[in-house]
């Protein structure tokens, strides 16, 4: 027998896809998470969720599926207003563009979708983890100002989730 008795196998976290904002949304996005998300809990940049947790087992069938998905042309897509969390804000993203293409991973991901085999609301989040009272308030001075906007897409991303951070496996830029 190799090895310590103590060593045990690493354990791999899920695999997160993302939408790869534009760097001008994008630094947008984290301006408004730096200001309004708690700091301690504050780990990975503005994202665009697609998938949260595929199983890390499926990594290679993933990469194949975001690679044919980015041979599209980037999806339109744009902020369309804001969403409640209770305890955090978010900014609504539009994109029937985008929906069809989820739908259409999610058809190639069948049988590997747990969390994400419900329902999808394309959001970016600014702040969560948060008393709802400062939340609201966010809210309410955020509506106020509000003004929808277009909002550029520049490829899909996979990630690991590393229990905090995550760690980025790959970017995917749209080619279409």
């Amino acid at each position: 027998m190799t090895g310590s008795a103590n060593c045990t196998p690493a354990v791999l976290g899920p695999l997160i896809v993302t939408a790869e904002l534009a760097a001008p949304d994008q630094a947008w996005f984290d301006q408004l998470r730096r200001a309004h998300y708690p700091a301690e809990r504050n780990q990975v940049p503005a994202h665009l969720t697609i998938f949260h947790a595929l199983p890390p087992s499926a990594e290679r069938e993933v990469r194949t599926a975001l690679s044919r998905a980015a041979a599209e042309p980037a999806p339109r897509a744009s902020v369309d207003g804001l969403m409640d969390l209770g305890g955090g804000v978010a900014f609504r993203i539009v994109s029937p563009e985008l929906d069809r293409m989820r739908e259409d991973l999610a058809d190639s991901f069948r049988g590997l979708l747990v969390q994400d085999a419900g329902g999808w609301r394309p959001h970016i989040t600014i702040q969560n983890k948060v008393a709802v009272r400062e939340a609201r308030a966010l809210l309410v001075r955020l509506r106020a100002a509000f003004q929808p906007r277009p909002l550029a897409m520049r490829g899909l991303a996979l990630d690991r989730y590393a229990g905090g951070p995550w760690e980025r496996i790959a970017v995917y830029p749209f080619r279409g």
